[in-house]
């Protein structure tokens, strides 16, 4: 037993917040460019270049926007990216799922290899998300014809 769990109760100041739709969302892709046990470059530009465009982080301060990413970060160090995705995905809003599925697709590709885990975490992630296997087929193609050359 620690000396902290005397002295921290439920609900204080120092419990996690629970997530919302913009952890999600950031959260998933997150795991997508980590899911091989590390985050290429090329996945990490490309995970912040589609966080940008989307509307959701529109309103985002950049203090905002960095708080929200090193809480990410540091739930994907202490469980990795299969708990930091338990805790994201009920929170990704039904109308952005396919959304959230199609980018992490672009992100597993962004850096022209796709590894044995990249193929377990989409697979896992498509049916965890809930997405036919037909569409998902059509996205991952589309996302293959968009990343080559």
């Amino acid at each position: 037993m620690s000396l902290f769990d005397d002295v921290l109760e439920e609900g204080s100041m120092f419990q996690e917040q629970p997530y919302g739709p913009h952890e999600g969302y950031a959260g998933v892709l997150l795991c997508a460019s980590a899911c091989d046990g590390h985050i290429a470059d090329d996945e990490g530009q490309a995970l912040f270049l589609i966080l940008g465009q989307k509307k959701l982080y529109q309103r985002l301060s950049e203090q905002q926007f960095s708080t929200l990413f090193d809480r990410l970060l540091g739930q994907l160090r202490r469980g990795g990216p299969e708990k930091l995705l338990e805790k994201c995905l009920p929170v990704v809003p039904p109308e952005l799922k396919e959304s959230v599925f199609a980018n992490a697709v672009d992100i597993v590709l962004s850096d022209g290899t796709v590894e044995e885990s990249e193929k377990e975490f989409i697979d896992s992630l498509k049916l965890k998300l809930e997405i036919d296997d037909q569409r998902a087929k059509t996205i991952v193609k589309v996302m293959v014809y968009k990343n080559h050359g």
